[in-house]
């Protein structure tokens, strides 16, 4: 099987329209192999506009893979259930609703040598209590270890990805993330990651400074 992967967020430095400057991400990723072709991908987001008690987002994600080849490209299905509570922009009132989403996503990986590359293609289909959109995600994310050898154990990295969100319906663009860090693998389960990411839509802008801990149980 393969292993679990918890990632914890924190530290967003700016938030826009919120009465906090101190944000809180918690990030759950579980990818279970059921055979040499099957996997079973879920995880768990829950994202705070303070460390606890003021809630923004909770994502809850799962879905059956089939890996086309070996390593480096699995398709994949699932469902996804999204609870918000955002604050009126200018505001300090919040409106809740909830979200279902269906989706079909492609990811294939390329290795470099030291340097790695993943894209994700993902289609969602999004049921609101009165309203239906599509939506069209990209994902390029790369890694870049700092030692010889790649797969080293303890070795210094950067990573960086850009992920643009595309609405099939009215507002063509939904939204954009940039995101650039510096991190340390401890072991093979254990690696921190310091970063900013950069968030955009039409109507705002936030920028974040984030500490990520992956743990590999």
């Amino acid at each position: 099987m393969k292993p679990f992967l918890l990632a914890l967020l924190l530290l967003p430095l700016t938030i826009w329209a919120q009465p906090s400057n101190l944000g809180n991400w918690f990030i759950y990723f579980g990818d279970k192999k059921i055979n040499k072709k099957w996997n079973w991908h879920h995880e768990v987001q829950y994202r705070d506009y303070q460390l606890l008690g003021d809630i923004e987002q909770l994502l809850l994600r799962t879905g059956f893979g089939y890996n086309l080849t070996e390593n480096n490209n699995n398709i994949l299905a699932g469902f996804a259930f999204v609870y918000s509570d955002p604050y009126t922009a200018g505001t300090d009132k919040k409106t809740s609703f909830n979200e279902y989403r269906i989706f079909q996503q492609l990811i294939t990986r390329q290795t470099f040598g030291r340097l790695s590359l993943q894209h994700r293609y993902r289609f969602e289909q999004r049921f609101f209590i009165n309203d239906f959109r599509l939506r069209l995600r990209y994902f390029l994310s790369m890694n870049y270890v700092f030692h010889k050898n790649p797969n080293a154990v303890k070795a210094f990295y950067v990573s960086a990805y850009n992920e643009i969100f595309l609405n099939l319906k009215i507002n063509f663009f939904d939204r954009n993330r940039l995101y650039g860090g510096f991190g340390y693998k401890f072991s093979k389960n254990i690696r921190t990651e310091i970063n900013v990411m950069n968030q955009f839509t039409n109507t705002l802008s936030r920028n974040q400074l984030n500490l990520i801990t992956f743990l590999k149980i």
